[in-house]
């Protein structure tokens, strides 16, 4: 049963969303992110997904404050990137209440550094951010496209021993226009064994339910629910089939 994970993306302390990384093609949804993770909370999910998107495009964690008050104020288990460029920015997000953090630009700079976080705060509290744009992973903030392929660079930190990896298929990010289910089940094929997180493109609860069918893990959405496309009796339909105590 595939997991579902809320998405709030933060910019100048709101709640939005970004089209394709397009930081001129935002749309605020709520002045209040703390606000809108308790009613995320209160529809039933579990897991949140923050991302920072000031600190990706400053290249330093900036809104730290938020998420302190958004696990101070819930139950929510917080997976956070953005920003995330220092051993001792780990350690702020995990003393402000961060169960993850996901870390995509540094892998692919310093890989050797990445490793050794690997293995100082353990794979399971290190998701590897794998954004993807034509085939080549892309970096800061989706500002830059690297050189590296998406399935090798999986492979070398899967041998390293990440077991978590989030990727975001960039042309599909906010558009929805329908997640690349082709693109994780390639990967899935190739590493079964991970949790893939798969982001981008969800319009509907039908895409969530063909995700489901294609055995991804999990997906990470939050356009189609901020404007409505997938409805709160929808998100309660499916989360009472992972547990009926909802």
């Amino acid at each position: 049963m595939i997991e579902l994970i809320p998405a709030i993306d933060i910019i100048d302390g709101k709640c939005v969303r970004l089209t394709k990384g397009d930081y001129s093609q935002k749309t605020v949804y709520n002045d209040n992110p703390v606000e809108v993770a308790i009613q995320l909370e209160g529809m039933g999910f579990k897991r949140l997904h923050i991302v920072d998107l000031d600190g990706a495009k400053s290249h330093h964690i900036v809104n730290i404050d938020i998420l302190r008050n958004i696990t101070t104020a819930t139950n929510l288990v917080v997976d956070f990137g953005g920003g995330i460029k220092t051993q001792d920015d780990i350690r702020a997000a995990f003393e402000n209440g961060a169960s993850m953090v996901t870390i995509g630009s540094i892998a692919v700079t310093q890989p050797e550094m990445f490793a050794e976080w690997l293995e100082e705060f353990g794979a399971d509290r290190i998701i590897l951010g794998a954004d993807v744009r034509n085939g080549k992973i892309s970096i800061n903030g989706w500002k830059e496209d690297s050189t590296e392929k998406l399935l090798p660079f999986l492979e070398y930190y899967i041998k390293k021993g990440v077991k978590n990896i989030l990727c975001t298929e960039i042309s599909k990010d906010g558009t929805l226009s329908g997640p690349a289910t082709e693109l994780y089940k390639e990967i899935m094929e190739a590493y079964p064994g991970i949790n893939l997180i798969a982001s981008g493109g969800v319009s509907q609860m039908s895409d969530i339910e063909e995700l489901d069918r294609s055995n991804i893990p999990s997906v990470v959405f939050g356009k189609a629910l901020y404007e409505g496309k997938i409805t709160k009796e929808e998100i309660k339909a499916k989360l009472n089939q992972q547990n009926p105590a909802i």
